[in-house]
């Protein structure tokens, strides 16, 4: 007995010693649907009934403020009608009759959330609320919006035909923050005297740099926010959440622990390619970043598809400049493809730790028909 106890005393020692298995990271968001997603690449971070489509209210006006600055007449000045200053619900308290700047009016759109803004606004670049309802259609398809429908420029709740998903208004809001002029409204703080409602990004986060409110009766608190910490760029998306603050806060916080920017092709020289004609003349031309846990490192490796070669390639003058694409995957689903490029002049060996890392990666090698 006396040894049993000895030898389960060392055991436990033994145990207690150990280092812990850090615990699974996880968040729970009480949205009736949510989404993070990394704004450079795209990728879904988290998610949560993201393509279920909903009633989204004022995140709307994502839409509506993208439109009005594309449509490059920010800089007009033009009257207000009186159908724009009878819409219902939050507003600018625009007056029938007086001349606004376009520009004012998207401040106002964004950090107020003017419906009576929103109309006039619809009215003086689509022509009509409902020239500019096909104009947001149309730009909902283009960028790749599949599962939303508008049916007027604020998000009020006339129509059971307007709705999104959280997915879709990230895709929106994603297209909309490589717009440098909607980046620094939607990231406004105060603009003459109006201060923006979005209390993530004036008082509760300090990585916050944009966003818009939302609510209605039948949509409740719906919130779209973007944050930025460490060179990481992230979008968060809630809808029907009465928690909205927090939720976004976790969803951050969650993201910028667990996943990381991480050089997954270095530009340079392809080593792996040794082909005749080709070797040591192909290159990657920009690193290549996606985000990824610690963990997905070893789940990613290159395929190197090339144009087929030709006897006209003797001729270094002859071979195409793209010759090729590298197509990468992560645990076998691809994730990005680029092009792969020739130079006549010979390409440095690439000698960092992450080249030589590359370089022992499963690549493969295929061959493409056509460039």
């Amino acid at each position: 007995m006396k040894h049993f106890l000895a030898r389960l005393f060392i055991v436990m020692m033994l145990l207690a010693l150990m280092p812990s298995k850090p615990a699974s990271a996880s968040i729970s968001v009480g949205a009736a649907s949510a989404i993070l997603m990394d704004q450079d690449t795209g990728r879904i971070l988290y998610e949560k009934n993201a393509n279920q489509p909903r009633r989204i209210a004022s995140i709307t006006k994502i839409m509506t403020a993208i439109l009005a600055i594309e449509s490059g007449k920010l800089n007009d000045t033009f009257m207000i009608s009186e159908t724009a200053v009878r819409t219902e619900g939050s507003s600018l308290y625009l007056k029938a009759g007086e001349k606004r700047k376009l520009v004012d009016l998207v401040y106002g759109l964004m950090l107020r959330s003017g419906n009576d803004a929103a109309n006039a606004i619809a009215e003086h670049v689509g022509g009509s609320i409902q020239g500019f309802v096909f104009l947001m259609n149309q730009k909902a398809k283009e960028i790749g919006m599949l599962n939303t429908h508008f049916s007027n420029p604020s998000g009020l709740d006339d129509s059971s035909d307007h709705f999104s998903t959280a997915y879709d208004m990230a895709v929106l809001t994603r297209y909309a923050m490589q717009n440098k002029t909607y980046e620094k409204i939607a990231g406004t703080k105060m603009y003459k005297g109006w201060k923006n409602k979005n209390r993530l990004l004036t008082e509760k986060y300090k990585y916050c740099t944009g966003g818009k409110t939302g609510f209605t009766k039948l949509a409740r608190r719906t919130l779209v926010t973007t944050a930025s910490k460490d060179g990481e760029n992230l979008i968060s998306v809630t809808l029907n959440d009465s928690d909205d603050w927090n939720d976004h806060i976790s969803m951050y916080e969650y993201g910028f622990k667990n996943f990381h920017p991480t050089i997954i092709l270095e530009k340079g020289l392809v080593n792996a390619i040794t082909t005749k004609y080709l070797k040591n003349h192909v290159y990657i031309k920009n690193d290549v970043v996606y985000p990824l846990k610690k963990q997905e490192e070893s789940d990613i490796h290159v395929d190197y598809q090339l144009v087929k070669p030709s006897e006209k390639w003797k001729s270094p003058k002859k071979i195409p400049h793209i010759v090729g694409k590298a197509i990468i995957y992560m645990d076998n689903k691809q994730i990005r493809r680029i092009p792969v490029y020739y130079s006549t002049e010979k390409q440095t060996e690439k000698t960092s730790w992450l080249g030589i890392f590359k370089q022992v990666l499963f690549i493969q090698l295929g061959v493409m028909n056509n460039g």
